[in-house]
Order: structure tokens, then sequence, then C-alpha cells
């Protein structure tokens, strides 16, 4: 089965097709509404055959479903029907656990994505969990996300930005007892060291778990004996 995944960022949108190495983006950003959306994709797509549609959305997703509006896209996403725009079989997921999908290897994972905010996934014995970690509280003035996210890059400047990124990622170690993180997001390359415990994540991921979702490319090491579960 061919499938579209499509990968929603606050500042890009990434799309691949399952067997095709070839990756197109185009900009979303605070005007980036439905309409938009399903036009560019189905300008950029136009050459490309796909049976099903894969969408990594920043927003809290459950049962496919926005349950509330997405913090860094303009307010007019909640209750859009995907399928019903691309008249085809459409799975969404939170971004971020669409990425931790695809990077998974096992046991009781942690993704974190440094990007326009701060996305959040776990992964725990194949049961992927979308999470909104960047809305925790850093301080009486901060979220997590508004501690690490790009506007904090901007403000802090990449030495004091790195350093809250170091400080925010063991918290989270600790409180989630995980073996493994991973960190991923456009931002993560500008760390110069990785927090201690985590490995480096790629954009390709998310892809990956694109076809994850549809049981088109096996998983890695013991999770080929479990099935995979998606809250």
């Amino acid at each position: 089965m061919k499938i579209l995944v499509i990968d929603v960022g606050g500042s890009h949108v990434k799309l691949m097709l399952s067997g095709n190495d070839e990756r197109r983006k185009f900009d979303s950003g605070k005007d980036f509404v439905p309409k938009d959306f399903v036009k560019q994709v189905l300008a950029q797509t136009s050459d490309w055959k796909y049976e099903a549609i894969s969408i990594g959305f920043p927003a809290a997703i459950v049962d496919g479903k926005l349950v509330r509006e997405p913090v860094n896209l303009p307010k007019e996403w909640f209750g859009f029907d995907f399928e019903a725009a691309f008249k085809k079989p459409v799975k969404v997921i939170n971004d971020a656990a669409m990425q931790a999908l695809g990077s998974y290897e096992g046991g009781r994972m942690l993704f974190l994505g440094l990007g326009t905010g701060l996305g959040s996934g776990m992964v725990l014995n194949n049961v992927v969990v979308s999470l909104e970690l960047g809305q925790l509280r850093y301080s009486d003035e901060e979220t997590l996300e508004e501690r690490v996210g790009k506007h904090a890059l901007k403000k802090l400047g990449a030495t004091k930005w790195e350093r809250a990124v170091h400080e925010v990622v063991a918290i989270l170690q600790h409180g989630f007892i995980v073996d493994d993180v991973v960190i991923g997001g456009g931002n993560a390359k500008r760390l110069e060291k990785l927090p201690k415990g985590t490995r480096l994540g790629a954009n390709e991921n998310a892809f990956l778990g694109g076809m994850r979702m549809w049981g088109e490319s096996p998983f890695s090491g013991n999770t080929k004996k479990h099935p995979l579960v998606i809250v």
C-alpha cells in the first residue's frame, strides 16, 4: 500500500510517499488554515499515487481527532474532517508522537522535539502515547515550551538556551523513568552537546512513524513480538 506521510509543523509541512526517496515541503505558519493545507498538499502531490494518508499534527490528538486547537497555528482546526477533505483513509496523530513512533527501538522511550515549541511523546512497550509536556509549568512565568522553544532560543541565546534544554531533559528523564530519550526537532542540531542519556533523532523518523501507523514498516528488536497500540 502506498502511503502519503504528512508532517505538519509550526513553520513547515513536509511530505513523503512510501517507496519514494523524494521529500517535498511548503510553509505553514501563523496564518495557515485548513483550506490552505488541503490545497497545498493536493498541489504538491498531484503526480503521486497513494491509497492512505498519515498526518502528524502539532496539537493534542485523541483517537485520531483534535481535542483542542493547536498552539502554534490559527484557531480553525478543531473539528476539521481530514478524511472528508482528502477523500481517502486518514490516520492522524500528534506530530511528536509520530516521530517517536519512528524513533522507537524498544522499552520505555521518551521523545522530545525542539522546534517551534516543545513536542513530546512516549512509546511504552509498543504503546504510543501522545503528550503535551510543553504546557507544563517551568516556573510561575514560563511553561516548558516557553523555556526551550524557538522563541526561547532567540531570547536567551544559544548558550543559555542549551543549558535550559539540559535542565528540562534531566527533569523529564527522572519523572518518566525511561530507558531511552530521543531529542529531535529542527533545533536539536543546535545543541553543542546532547544531554546525558539521550540520542539524536532524525526528521526522517517522522516518515517512518507515519508508515508504521499503517503496519507497513516492521519494528526492530523485540517490538516484532507485540502489536502496536496508539493512544
